[in-house]
């Protein structure tokens, strides 16, 4: 496969092991657990890559189990915020260079503060939207950890 995103050439640089996933997708079926079918994993080997605002901190992102829910306070205690919400869809592009469906939480447009949930460091494979719809990445958890230069924390329901 010749595709090269953002995402991919951070993980090259980091010399970080990981193999590309295509699938066939559609707007209607963007959902965790129907792109987890169509590349074989488990919808908690998925990892999501949400896109906030914080009151303090302005926007941040945080990646966690597909299988998962965000706690928003969690979030925000350990981001240093008083409240945080979603970033609305209309507004993911221009923050960070992805559309809804393609948010890889590596090579967004700016360096925002990342916060990964804590689980990803006993899991020895997990996927990530390569940057863009129908393309993930799989890796090891702590290779993710690495170059996304996250800071892990337990920011689940």
């Amino acid at each position: 496969m010749s595709v090269k995103t953002n995402a991919c050439r951070i993980l090259d640089k980091c010399q970080a092991a990981y193999t590309l996933h295509e699938y066939e997708w559609d707007e209607e079926h963007l959902d965790v657990e129907t792109v987890a079918a169509k590349v074989g994993l488990q919808p908690g080997q998925l990892f999501k890559t949400l896109v906030l605002r914080g009151d303090k901190t302005g926007v941040l992102a945080a990646c966690i189990p597909g299988d998962r829910e965000l706690n928003l306070k969690s979030l925000a205690s350990v981001s240093g915020n008083k409240k945080v919400e979603m970033v609305p869809v209309k507004d993911i592009q221009a923050l960070t260079g992805y559309i809804r469906g393609g948010v890889s939480p590596l090579g967004m447009k700016k360096k925002y503060p990342f916060y990964l949930h804590a689980s990803i460091q006993a899991m020895p494979l997990v996927s990530i939207s390569a940057g863009r719809r129908g393309l993930q990445i799989f890796l090891h958890g702590d290779d993710l950890i690495a170059a996304s230069e996250g800071q892990l924390a337990d920011i689940v329901q």
